[in-house]
């Protein structure tokens, strides 16, 4: 059944027409009397999915109660026996992690689990503009000569055949921990352990590599406690101190935040507030988060500075940061990184900007397409990826990015998709089919590198591949959860839904429209961004703030409608100036009154 309009917006400022969340009014009734709960907050919680015998687990996950025994994931005890044996026998340990947050931060929790229990590993983050994503002959080569005898790859290597046949060649024994989505054959590898792998049916494909690598350290603490390994000289260490760098990975990742994800967050979100990872705490405090950390601190302020080092620099001060002990390096680092990311500010939006020329040229008048690849000689590949978010989130199609060397003649890239449609799947049909060189992926986003003369094909392949699954999600709705007015919106409420997160990919944060309500006051708020005044109908005023709204039509809206009232939907957050705390609206669409 098609969900009826809220407030009879049928086509907003963007384009989208409103429609309620909420489908099952018994459910969220019986949700907060069984429970005794806030009606809202049964409302919130019916619309995600959350059913009536889950509703008290929900709000209370747990680590314990939601981690899986080892043997539900495919090669995890194998390959935990084979790593707790390797620390026993003081064997090299070799490590090849991908260069964004969650593989930096899979390389850090090993690190430091791996130097708390009396061993150590050599960490090989690839360049991203040399090397590319993912293992490669070079890394394996570099490890093998520093003496190296097991080889972990983290975050990646599920497609990576070749360099790890040349692994096995060189006497490497390889444990493959991924999340992203795999072949039928496997590489050679002793373990392969990851979720998405074909034959596993533990149902854990959500997690993000960090989740995984929490797992198997899990599970290695344990065979070494049966061991006898700990000691008074060598305590056992407390596994939940790195849960902190597992919530980070998981909201940077945009993985769904759901079952075992949520308690992740949920509980590393509280290791984070302790400040017990210098690195963490110093790069927080220089980019002035003064508040205690939530998801938006972590994907939106502390994630986009480690992965500017991935993507302007070299990861290796990200990994660096994560695990010194030396305060005097953590600072100077923290400081790099934040150079870096206002380096990688400026490129994005000079790439952005011409790849939604292209996007446009790609598209024409009609608008025809079910997906966009755009690519330049001239494009930083280090923000490929954020440029994809910004013409998916424009064009609401799936959407690759690529810098093409015509001196390598290849390009390499990213891409990000739309709810429904999964790149991942695609990205590896395309190198089952010879289309690209390498990849790798999930659902959301992806990764890749294709020879330039061979761009066409991968537009083809790729329009071939989503089609369906694009003109399926093709309608764009906004969901609302349900109406609110400026004086309803306050520090109690937005307490109280906080009791329903954390909220992220797959777990949305509640999102309420405002009716009638006037802006009497908008200006704009650094390069891109409006914050605005608006006022209710009784007189009561709210702060608010839209995010890339410059240029768009919902900004010009806020930036000259002075005369007549309109529609906001937007969610709600707590604006932190100096000792005050008020509420404040993050708009997300406005339509005018019909």
């Amino acid at each position: 059944m098609t969900p009826q309009n809220f407030l009879k917006v049928d086509c907003s400022a963007s384009g989208r027409r409103w429609v309620a969340r909420l489908q099952d009014e018994r459910l969220a009734e019986a949700i907060s009397q069984r429970h005794e709960l806030p009606e809202i907050l049964g409302r919130v919680m019916a619309a995600r999915g959350v059913a009536l015998d889950e509703a008290e687990a929900f709000l209370n996950p747990t680590i314990r109660t939601l981690m899986p025994q080892p043997s539900a994931l495919k090669d995890m005890e194998k390959g935990a026996q084979y790593l707790a044996n390797a620390i026993m026998a003081k064997t090299s340990i070799g490590i090849i992690s991908d260069y964004d947050v969650d593989g930096v931060s899979s390389a850090a929790i090993f690190k430091l689990f791996l130097r708390a229990v009396g061993s150590d590993a050599i960490v090989h983050v690839p360049d991203r503009l040399t090397e590319g994503y993912g293992p490669s002959e070079h890394a394996v080569k570099l490890l093998r000569e520093q003496g190296c005898a097991l080889l972990l790859t983290l975050d990646c290597g599920v497609l990576a055949h070749d360099p790890l046949a040349h692994a096995a060649e060189l006497g490497f024994t390889t444990i493959i921990v991924d999340h992203h989505q795999a072949g039928e054959i496997l590489p050679e590898a002793y373990a392969v352990i990851n979720p998405n792998r074909q034959d596993d049916v533990s149902g854990f494909g959500y997690l993000c590599a960090a989740g995984v690598v929490m797992i198997l350290i899990a599970t290695v603490n344990k065979l070494l406690r049966a061991q006898g390994w700990y000691s008074e000289t060598r305590p056992e260490p407390n596994m939940l101190q790195w849960l902190e760098l597992v919530a980070l990975a998981t909201v940077c990742d945009v993985v769904p935040l759901k079952g075992l994800n949520r308690a992740y967050v949920t509980q590393g979100l509280k290791i984070m507030a302790r400040r017990e990872n210098l690195g963490l705490s110093i790069l927080a405090d220089i980019a002035r988060l003064k508040r205690s950390p939530d998801v938006y601190a972590l994907g939106f302020v502390l994630g986009p500075r480690l992965n500017a080092a991935g993507r302007v620099g070299h990861a290796d001060m990200a990994l660096e940061l994560l695990t010194t002990r030396d305060k005097g390096r953590a600072n100077q680092l923290a400081q790099e990184l934040e150079l870096l990311n206002r380096q990688r500010q400026a490129i994005e939006l000079r790439v952005v900007d011409a790849a939604a020329i292209q996007a446009e040229a790609s598209l024409g008048k009609e608008r025809r397409g079910s997906v966009l690849v755009v690519a330049n000689e001239g494009w930083h590949p280090g923000v490929a990826g954020l440029a994809a978010a910004r013409l998916k989130e424009r064009y609401q199609l799936p959407s690759f990015v690529l810098a093409s060397n015509a001196k390598t003649g290849l390009a390499r890239g990213s891409g990000r998709s739309i709810m429904g449609v999964d790149i991942g799947a695609a990205i590896r049909a395309a190198f089952e089919a010879g289309i690209i060189v390498k990849g790798g992926g999930h659902a959301m986003a992806a990764g890749l590198t294709v020879e330039i003369s061979k761009l066409a094909d991968f537009r083809s392949f790729m329009e071939e591949k989503l089609a369906g699954a694009v003109s399926g999600a093709a309608e764009n709705v906004l969901p609302i959860d349900g109406a609110l007015s400026a004086s309803g919106a306050t520090l109690e409420l937005i307490e109280l839904l906080e009791q329903a997160g954390p909220y992220g990919a797959a777990h949305p944060s509640p999102m309420f429209a405002f009716p009638a309500h006037r802006v009497i006051y908008a200006d704009p708020a650094g390069s891109d961004h409006i914050r605005c005044t608006l006022a209710s109908a009784d007189g009561a005023k709210i702060k608010a703030i839209a995010f890339r709204a410059m240029g768009t039509e919902m900004g010009e809206l806020l930036l000259t409608e002075r005369k007549l009232p309109l529609h906001f939907a937007g969610r709600l957050s707590i604006d932190e100036w100096g000792a005050k705390r008020v509420p404040s609206i993050q708009i997300e669409d406005v339509a005018r009154i019909l």
